[in-house]
């Protein structure tokens, strides 16, 4: 309570209660910052509600991409095949040599690993070794039977790993340097043939290492001058067909 005089008057006033002034402010501070503590949480709930929605549907389409990649699919070229294969299995299309002069040709699963005019190809035996699930080309190589020494394929040999499959075709001649230990090797990637391959036959073959559902594929045509197309080799051979995938 003041007191001040206006002429012959004393005039009492009352001092303004700033304090109450100051608890009805931080009353209406507090609840304004509840209800923004209140919008925040709700938006808050529904953005995490919307990510976790969104990382399963996610994780279902990674899941459903990753169970259709597992099934090997024949690719749409399938190297050419008169044949459609099914689904779990590789098309295959292998060829020998025609006499010395055309080269040998190897198609797998859509793709050509030896011979045309891309991939090299020599005078010999012409080998590609393909992984027996995922269908992938692991090497490449020929090996000259006429002039070079055999030693070199049979390293080869013995360095496929177990679970791989084996194309091997001719051109020329594939069995002058052959040995024993060449020929067991291939009797046991699973043909029954090679014992029987001399100068200048023809040979085309489809095995592989360690694999027991593969049934081995082999054509063979001896090098007879009687008989022979191009005078001095035989006919070029032919094969093709559908692999089955090997299981993990």
């Amino acid at each position: 309570m003041y007191r001040h005089r206006v002429g012959p008057y004393v005039v009492h006033t009352r001092q303004p209660n700033y304090r109450i002034q100051r608890w009805f402010v931080l009353v209406f501070i507090l609840v304004l910052a509840i209800l923004v503590c209140v919008k925040i949480f709700k938006y808050t709930e529904i953005t995490v509600d919307n990510l976790f929605s969104f990382e399963h549907e996610k994780l279902d389409r990674e899941m459903s991409v990753l169970a259709e990649t597992s099934i090997v699919r024949a690719p749409q070229n399938q190297c050419s095949l008169v044949q459609t294969c099914p689904d779990e299995h590789f098309p295959f299309k292998i060829a020998t040599g025609a006499a010395n002069v055309i080269g040998p040709k190897i198609c797998f699963n859509g793709q050509v690993l030896m011979g045309g005019q891309t991939k090299p190809w020599g005078h010999g035996l012409n080998i590609a070794v393909v992984n027996g699930i995922t269908g992938q080309l692991i090497d490449a190589d020929s090996f000259d039977m006429w002039s070079d020494d055999v030693k070199p394929l049979v390293e080869y040999l013995t360095s496929i790993k177990i679970g791989s499959l084996v194309l091997i075709a001719s051109c020329d001649d594939p069995a002058t340097r052959l040995n024993d230990d060449a020929r067991t090797l291939i009797s046991q990637l699973g043909s029954s043939q090679i014992s029987n391959l001399s100068f200048r036959d023809n040979w085309i073959f489809v095995g592989g290492k360690g694999i027991n559902t593969l049934k081995p594929l082999e054509k063979y045509i001896k090098n007879d001058k009687t008989v022979n197309l191009y005078g001095d080799w035989p006919e070029m051979l032919e094969m093709e067909g559908c692999i089955p995938r090997k299981q993990e």
